[in-house]
């Protein structure tokens, strides 16, 4: 493993490390390595990982190769194809195909922007490995994260809360990934491309947020908008990418788990009963919505 890659051998694997294997470039599946060969990951039902809920599933599904059902299922998970929420797979399963990649925790703010794509580390630190364990594992045995949804609540997510503890309370839920942050980050672009392909967040009303990490994203990119002009980079391709690639950087610092205000510890003993609070609010806020 190195500074722009992730990747180690099975031999470097530890019980409790977060891992994750891209199914395709702009995403990627994480769980909690459990020790014997096994992983405990968060999942969508019909063998659907990201769960789009749109005609985008069937395209990274074509990506993915197939694992755990169909005509051959897995020796050792059987058919898992219809299971969904917390599961466990063997190695094999997990990784569908891919390679191995090593989440890094407590990693620095400068690391963390070299690390050019989302969904590869954060500047949180790490639990240590039993305490990831034990909440994956309890986790598991039917207590739940909710509800999958590719924006608010995913893989990433579940992965970061068993190493870390933390849950990031925002209107939108708990959602803390990276991957997702990152398409923030870059301006919206690809957020606003999965809205048109009907993927929505729970709640508009993330939307208004004053104070949110977007609007300070946007209140950097027009302090740099500013200070390329008084320097006289005003106009041009060079400007429209240093803004780009500025608001991407200072976007993923805004938006990770370990910069974050809105992170807060949460023992996984009272997660359940909080999740299903989350949930419950968030449903009345749709309704409210729906009936405006």
């Amino acid at each position: 493993m190195g500074l722009f890659s992730n990747k180690i051998t099975r031999d470097e694997l530890k019980a409790g490390d977060h891992i994750y294997s891209w199914r395709s470039y702009i995403y990627s599946h994480h769980g909690i390595y459990v020790g014997d060969g096994k992983v405990i990951h968060f999942t969508r039902r019909g063998g659907l990982e990201i769960g789009t809920g749109t005609y985008l599933d069937k395209i990274i599904q074509f990506s993915v190769p197939r694992h755990g059902g169909g005509d051959n299922p897995c020796p050792i998970c059987g058919d898992q194809s219809i299971l969904n929420g917390v599961i466990s797979s063997c190695l094999d399963c997990f990784l569908a195909g891919g390679n191995l990649y090593l989440f890094q925790y407590n990693v620095s703010k400068a690391i963390l922007v070299v690390k050019q794509r989302g969904g590869t580390c954060t500047t949180a630190p790490s639990d240590p490995p039993e305490e990831v364990i034990h909440r994956a594992r309890y986790l598991l045995s039917g207590n739940g994260f909710g509800e999958y949804h590719l924006l608010d609540n995913n893989c990433e997510d579940f992965a970061n809360y068993c190493k870390t503890g933390l849950l990031v309370f925002s209107v939108t839920k708990s959602g803390s990934s990276s991957q997702v942050n990152s398409v923030c980050a870059v301006g919206g672009v690809a957020t606003l491309t999965l809205r048109f392909l009907g993927v929505e967040r729970s709640s508009q009303a993330a939307a208004s947020l004053a104070a949110s990490p977007a609007s300070m994203v946007s209140a950097a990119t027009s302090a740099i908008s500013t200070t390329l002009g008084l320097v006289g980079v005003s106009t041009g391709f060079g400007a429209v990418a240093v803004v780009a690639y500025s608001n991407y950087c200072i976007g993923r610092l805004i938006y990770d788990l370990g910069v974050r205000k809105d992170a807060r510890k949460v023992p996984v003993e009272e997660l359940a009963a909080l999740v299903s609070v989350l949930e419950g609010n968030l449903d009345n806020n749709n309704n409210n919505d729906k009936n405006k």
